[in-house]
């Protein structure tokens, strides 16, 4: 492919490159677990602790009542799906500065960070403030009922605030860990996540004196929390205690540069952004059936999704550490670290199985007392245990594999995988079956099989392992 470019990969050679200091761990050497393991964990830690923070919202929903829990679900939908958007820019620029630090060419890494950064600013801009003016429009365009919209109108436009200051602490956050520093992002995050668990149901009840903000207050706490997490990476980036340095004394826009990170970053935001949509889509069809089957729907992607974003920090950790490496030139290594991606999802996986199969009417009733959304939302977390393997190894395989910048390739598998199986296989259950609404949840367990099995052998076949600096 024209994204890579050949280039020395001794550090200490030609412009701008790095001393290590004993603190810092050259992932181009060195036992492939270890190195992925010290990567991967406080990137699993912070994506886990966002499942956790859309969970407890659910739950202090749930409270409200179970028509907050669908209301949630769907402005979450939507989030999602622009969030996963933007995320194809986090991929592009997470492989740049992974091979470029591989490479031993720092300063190319910054100055990829810096670009990134304005991209993210004008993201920011053109998304946030129409999402904020027509928030009733796309929440009623779910077909959920006017109760239903009314008590989720102010969260969602606050989401889209919270969302803009997310974009820059992911961002900012991705390009450490590409750089090999997983913490600093996971204190953020923890910082962001503790935070909003904190500050929520105190201002979703008025508790102590806060104001009674009903289900916005959610999203008031998540604004607040997200600024805390954002300034910890900057300041770390611009205080310069990790290998990348932040300075915009010297900025200009590289519009070249600019358009090479949307080129390659672009594959992979559809790649998310389809996957969300695709969501929607079924979240059309759940709800035809009632807001008791959106409600359940809600619940249960979140379930799952505790797999998930823990299998997707993996996945970035994973591609960090193969990126490093084939920036440096070492193709074994590279396809090592995704072989142990997938090793350690399976582990994950099977705890979560036993977990969904052992209690899920126990799981539901956790989050509403409602008899009709507890016996839905129990049926739906049972079903969808059977794709928890299959949606964690796509998760580590789109992510990781992106992350090393063939973002092509994954893009084509998950749109030719969701859109022609899975999304009209739940959508014949679900209407021509006596299934129902629980026809869609058995679609999404067949489409991630044969989704997962793509991936392995596009996996197998490693054109995807492509040397030298994008």
């Amino acid at each position: 492919m024209a994204f890579f470019r050949k280039k020395d990969t001794k550090q200490n050679k030609g412009n701008a490159t790095f001393s290590r200091s004993s603190s810092d761990r050259d992932l181009t050497k060195g036992s492939i677990p270890r190195n992925l393991w010290h990567l991967s964990w406080p990137q699993i830690a912070e994506s886990f602790f966002s499942v956790v923070d859309q969970l407890a919202d659910l739950f202090w929903a749930g409270r409200v009542g179970y028509k907050a829990i669908a209301g949630m679900g769907v402005s979450q939908t939507f989030l999602l799906m622009l969030m996963t958007a933007r995320m194809g820019l986090d991929a592009s620029m997470r492989a740049m500065i992974s091979r470029a630090i591989g490479a031993g060419d720092v300063s190319h890494a910054n100055h990829v960070l810096a670009q990134s950064i304005v991209l993210t600013l004008m993201w920011s801009l053109l998304i946030g403030i129409p999402g904020i003016i027509f928030t009733d429009t796309l929440l009623g365009l779910v077909g959920v009922s006017e109760e239903v919209v009314d008590i989720t109108s102010g969260y969602m436009k606050l989401q889209f605030v919270a969302m803009s200051l997310m974009s820059f602490q992911r961002l900012t956050g991705g390009a450490l860990q590409a750089a090999g520093d997983s913490i600093t992002p996971l204190k953020a995050a923890t910082v962001s996540r503790v935070g909003h668990l904190i500050l929520s149901p105190f201002l979703i009840f008025g508790w102590l004196g806060f104001p009674d903000m009903g289900l916005a207050g959610a999203g008031m706490a998540n604004v607040i929390a997200q600024f805390a997490g954002t300034i910890i990476n900057f300041y770390v980036l611009f205080r310069g205690s990790s290998l990348l340095k932040l300075s915009f004394n010297n900025y200009r826009n590289d519009y070249p540069l600019m358009w090479r990170i949307l080129r390659i970053g672009t594959p992979a935001a559809l790649t998310g952004m389809q996957r969300s949509t695709s969501q929607l889509l079924l979240l059309l069809v759940v709800a035809s059936f009632g807001d008791v089957p959106a409600a359940a729907f809600a619940l249960s992607r979140r379930a799952e999704n505790v797999v998930n974003h823990a299998s997707r920090g993996l996945g970035r950790a994973g591609g960090a550490l193969a990126g490093q490496n084939l920036g440096a030139g070492h193709v074994e290594r590279a396809k090592s670290s995704m072989s142990w991606s997938i090793v350690y999802s399976a582990i994950m996986s099977v705890i979560a199985i036993v977990f969904f199969v052992s209690m899920p009417r126990g799981i539901a009733e956790i989050f509403s007392d409602s008899p009709e959304f507890i016996d839905q939302a129990s049926k739906w977390i049972f079903i969808l245990a059977f794709a928890t393997f299959p949606m964690s190894s796509v998760q580590v395989f789109t992510q990781g594999i992106a992350n090393t910048g063939a973002t092509f390739a994954p893009m084509i598998i998950t749109v030719i995988t969701m859109w022609f199986i899975e999304i009209p296989l739940a959508m014949l259950l679900a209407y021509f079956t006596p299934l129902g609404a629980e026809g869609v949840p058995w679609g999404i367990v067949i489409g991630n099989l044969l989704r997962a099995l793509i991936f392995f052998l596009y996996f197998m076949r490693g054109s995807w392992l492509k040397t030298g600096m994008i």
